[in-house]
């Protein structure tokens, strides 16, 4: 990773972190973007910040508990103030690619769960149509080969994501396809799509959830 990228990444992760008060239940995201919300975040809960927080994945556990953030269960709680991500790719109208990081379910349970989602990135992730980034589809190991079949007549073209030579497990005991769907010209649709095959957990597109964009340059 270039120093530039890695100093946009930093900007926008630390302008988000200021969107965070004391009393606010907050979302943790997953990625190189959003480490540095849950870095800021934890530097300001070291100078008195009185929050909670749920995190998407273990990853993010890890760092939050590293920097002392208080984490609650994610059944404690009725509804986030704030979520902070990242994504591998933004539209115009907000809508969404995420998952690069393997952690697309609970991510986008928690957006969901959400008053506001403010999403953190460099301006390569910035894009006028989605789909250059392969779309993450995470699917049950039962029955994969059925999926792949049946997503295979949608796509381009998909790979199970690997990890150190073996399949990638995300933290729900899944697995991930990364499908070439581009150009993605309607999301709401091929989201809706996705979804229905037996098989699939959840998919990538990110609709309707993200309300603030912070680009970092």
């Amino acid at each position: 990773m270039s120093e530039e990228i890695n100093l946009a990444k930093k900007a926008a992760g630390e302008k988000a972190a200021s969107l965070v008060k004391s009393g606010m239940l907050v979302g943790l995201g997953t990625g190189s973007t959003a480490y540095w919300a849950i870095k800021r975040i934890g530097e300001m809960v070291a100078d008195g910040l009185k929050i909670k927080a749920v995190a998407t994945s273990k990853e993010s556990e890890e760092l939050a508990k590293k920097w002392d953030i208080p984490i609650v269960p994610f059944s404690d709680i009725d509804e986030l103030d704030i979520d902070i991500d990242g994504a591998d790719e933004v539209d115009p109208n907000f809508n969404l690619i995420k998952g690069g990081g393997g952690a697309l379910l609970r991510e986008k349970i928690i957006a969901a769960k959400s008053r506001q989602m403010i999403v953190v990135a460099d301006e390569s992730k910035s894009v006028d149509t989605l789909g250059k980034f392969p779309l993450p589809v995470e699917v049950v190991p039962f029955g994969i080969e059925w999926t792949i079949g049946h997503l295979k007549k949608r796509c381009q073209s998909l790979s199970i994501r690997q990890k150190e030579g073996a399949a990638f497990i995300t933290d729900n005991g899944n697995y991930i396809l990364d499908c070439d769907f581009y150009p993605i010209n309607h999301p709401k649709t091929l989201d809706r799509e996705l979804n229905n095959i037996p098989g699939v957990v959840e998919n990538g597109l990110f609709i309707n959830l993200c309300t603030k964009v912070i680009i970092g340059e």
